[in-house]
């Protein structure tokens, strides 16, 4: 059986303060194969982003990982000394951030930024670095790669400088890519374009790709699985189909029932009552209990793991087949 490239086991992620420990993300456990696109999707508070930090080894002090382990290949990579994490970054983790202007350093032409980046991870000369630096332009669809790897970011489009930075994450062949809401500031042909991109990029170079988003429809075009992620938990997982068509936790399927149809005229949309828990107000039990049109008294008291339900697993005591089930857990449901 092919080996995940990143393997991420427990993971918990602390900020202290003061006299109390408030923790971003809770428990999360997850695999990304090669070759494989992960969407992981959610309100914002979620926990997406902060466990992508945590995979770059980019956790702002004086947060850490309090608990958990992160394996990229099979090696442990989040108990690594400082020093070595900045030398995954970059080699063998690539990022792709939501805002490309802010990623690039506005004093430098692209193509001295790229050729930085190559030399620093690979042992080229200036001129193979370069090579590789118009190579890379033109693999990400930079039009006359030739004249533009000498212009500055603020002479690229927006698009434009997002394939960038995703050659800037390609640039020592990396086998994980973090994107972190690399098409929000996107308008929606150039976002189609940059999705086909990772898309394409991915599969043949068998990069794995941790996608953050909150748009569940990047997430239906683009990833081969979805982790659906709720007050720092993972509240289901499955393939993208299966949790687009089928959702099974009725958070997933209040996201997707806010989604309008197109085909179908709306006199009102479906909209999840409340807004996500801030760190010091996450309830006893399951955390979106609040806000949940099915909850029970379990659900109140106990907090659920991710259980088999259909093809996905989901955090939801609906599907605990040794409890409570759903009739019962719809007969206990406050009013």
């Amino acid at each position: 059986m092919t080996e995940p490239v990143l393997s991420i086991r427990d993971l918990v992620v602390e900020f202290p303060f003061r006299d109390d420990v408030f923790t971003a993300v809770n428990g999360v456990s997850f695999d990304i194969m090669p070759g494989e696109v992960l969407g992981v999707v959610g309100e914002s508070g979620a926990g997406k982003s902060m466990t992508g930090s945590a995979v770059i080894g980019l956790i702002e002090r004086p947060g850490r990982i309090a608990r958990g382990e992160i394996r990229l290949n099979g090696e442990r990579i989040d108990n690594l000394p400082e020093e070595q994490k900045a030398r995954l970054r970059g080699k063998r983790i690539g990022m792709v951030f939501q805002d490309p202007l802010t990623s690039l350093n506005p004093l430098y032409s692209v193509g001295r930024q790229l050729v930085e980046t190559i030399q620093t991870h690979l042992p080229l000369s200036a001129a193979q670095a370069r090579a590789r630096a118009l190579e890379l332009l033109r693999e990400v669809g930079i039009p006359g790669a030739e004249s533009r790897i000498d212009h500055y970011p603020h002479q690229f489009s927006g698009g434009m400088r997002q394939r960038v930075v995703i050659a800037l994450a390609l640039c020592a062949n990396p086998r994980l890519i973090v994107a972190d809401e690399p098409t929000t500031a996107l308008d929606v042909s150039i976002q189609a374009q940059i999705i086909a991109l990772l898309k394409r990029l991915c599969r043949e170079h068998q990069t794995a790709v941790m996608l953050v988003t909150h748009d569940m429809g990047v997430i239906a075009e683009t990833a081969d699985r979805v982790a659906v992620m709720y007050a720092g938990r993972v509240a289901e997982i499955g393939p993208v189909r299966d949790v687009v068509k089928h959702a099974r936790h009725p958070y997933t399927k209040g996201l997707m029932g806010s989604i309008p149809s197109l085909g179908v005229r709306h006199e009102r949309l479906t909209q999840i009552d409340g807004s996500m828990p801030r760190l010091t107000e996450i309830p006893r039990g399951c955390a979106f209990n609040p806000r949940c049109t099915e909850r029970g008294q379990r659900c109140l008291v106990e907090r659920p793991e991710l259980m088999a339900a259909g093809d996905s697993r989901a955090a939801c005591w609906l599907h605990d087949r040794g409890g409570v089930g759903a009739p019962l857990a719809r007969e206990l449901a406050d009013a």
